[in-house]
């Protein structure tokens, strides 16, 4: 991994101390994250997912984008999940998941860490 990946990586391990937070080198320089578990507010059935994402190589000049949580994610009130989510499949060995489209239209690498990114989705995904 860069230095920058890994100094991003040390990032949310320190936010997210109370969940395992697993990483898998892609070879290039850049890492899968997998985060877990993270709280799902009442909105959803579920108490609890896991949050994955891609840090790539050109961190921190690029976005951490896009976010995947479990893939049989459901709202309690039975509506649809909306406009956002995504069945689909991430990381190297193709697992199923539920895609979380948030990109950062205005990144600003100095702010937007791959930590700080994940608390906005995290954010957005629980106040829906």
């Amino acid at each position: 991994m860069s230095s920058a990946v890994t100094g991003a990586v040390q990032e949310v391990q320190e936010t997210f101390a109370e969940s395992a937070v697993t990483v898998t080198a892609t070879g290039d320089g850049g890492a899968w994250v997998v985060i877990d578990p993270i709280p799902l507010s009442s909105t959803y059935a579920q108490d609890s997912s896991w949050i994955a994402f891609l840090i790539t190589f050109a961190y921190p000049e690029a976005d951490v984008y896009p976010h995947f949580v479990r893939p049989d994610l459901k709202r309690t009130d039975g509506a649809a999940l909306g406009e956002g989510f995504s069945p689909t499949t991430w990381g190297p060995a193709g697992e199923p998941g539920m895609q979380l489209s948030r990109r950062s239209n205005r990144l600003n690498p100095a702010v937007d860490t791959a930590a700080t990114k994940v608390l906005k989705v995290l954010k957005w995904l629980n106040e829906r």
